[in-house]
């Protein structure tokens, strides 16, 4: 396991696959991979250009490719919903779904269309909402995984139900660390919920290590001392983002990835190196926490897993 590469991903021929914030970075990295291995993929993203310009680089790379580009804004629960009933009415069922789409330590504090702080909003809410959305065509594919993507940031997260939207205090890393913490909690809590109610499902989450993609160079904490000194050290404590896809595509293909599993890099502090079982966070096993987070997304979103599934 210790040497996995997308070598080791297995024919994953006749299966159909989402990847949200696929449109660059680590998402295009994954969704390369698994059309590679003949996967039917929808990439999904809110820039269409830059959508268009992914399947074509994709197309370039394996001319054969299985793959489309679908709008997708998870600033917007609306958007989540419309592009849920499009793949619904296209798709009979889903066998993969990577919750990949993220953004990192806004410097002011935004809002999504839905009144959410937006990293929260982007990065967990409207995960939430797409997979409570997508769950009847997942429970209809044989061995159906999702997978989300968490952050070593998680290790410093903790769920402020107090003030869950920043709205009395923001600071950019404390929301950023806050919305990976979730994530990992409801991919913890998704398996839970599998578990009992027979879903069917398998539930895994990732990060990516220290990977050299956009989210970091394009954001707020650009061209500071911090990221300055970070640029030098660059060649020993990092890895490509087609590197940094790989934890994710081990927890989305590998045969060997466990129900409720983490992954991560091997090497120091898990900054680079190939995919093992990632270290989680006692506040990330706080299951009381992880229901309560549950119940507030359920009421926040309007979305139900409960009740789409008794609909379905």
């Amino acid at each position: 396991m210790t040497d996995w590469t997308t070598a080791d991903i297995p024919s994953l021929s006749g299966k159909t696959a989402v990847v949200t914030g696929a449109t660059g970075g680590l998402g295009y990295e994954t969704a390369l991979a698994l059309a590679g291995a003949g996967a039917i993929v929808i990439l999904t993203g809110r820039n269409d250009a830059k959508g268009l310009r992914a399947i074509e680089g994709i197309c370039n790379r394996f001319p054969n490719a299985l793959i489309a580009y679908e709008h997708l804004d998870l600033a917007s629960l609306a958007s989540v919903a419309d592009f849920a009933r499009r793949f619904a009415a296209g798709n009979e069922q889903l066998d993969l779904l990577v919750n990949n789409a993220g953004v990192m330590a806004l410097p002011k504090r935004q809002q999504t269309e839905d009144g959410f702080e937006m990293q929260l909003g982007i990065n967990y809410f409207g995960h939430y909402a797409l997979t409570a959305r997508l769950l009847p065509q997942l429970r209809r594919a044989r061995a159906a995984r999702i997978v989300n993507l968490s952050s070593l940031a998680h290790r410093s997260g903790a769920i402020n139900f107090d003030d869950l939207q920043s709205k009395h205090s923001y600071r950019p890393w404390r929301a950023y660390c806050q919305s990976k913490l979730a994530m990992l909690m409801f991919s913890l809590e998704l398996q839970r919920h599998s578990d009992a109610a027979g879903w069917g499902v398998m539930s895994l989450a990732a990060h990516p290590g220290y990977a050299r993609t956009d989210l970091i160079p394009n954001g707020p904490g650009a061209n500071t001392l911090s990221w300055r000194v970070g640029r030098l050290l660059q060649p020993y404590i990092s890895q490509s983002a087609t590197e940094g896809a790989l934890p994710t595509l081990f927890a989305a293909t590998s045969p060997a990835a466990e129900p409720g599993g983490y992954y991560g890099p091997n090497w120091f502090y898990e900054l680079k190196g190939p995919p093992v079982p990632a270290k989680i966070m006692p506040q990330a096993k706080d299951f009381a926490a992880a229901a309560m987070l549950w119940d507030v997304s359920t009421t926040l979103t309007g979305v139900s897993f409960d009740e789409i599934v008794a609909a379905a």
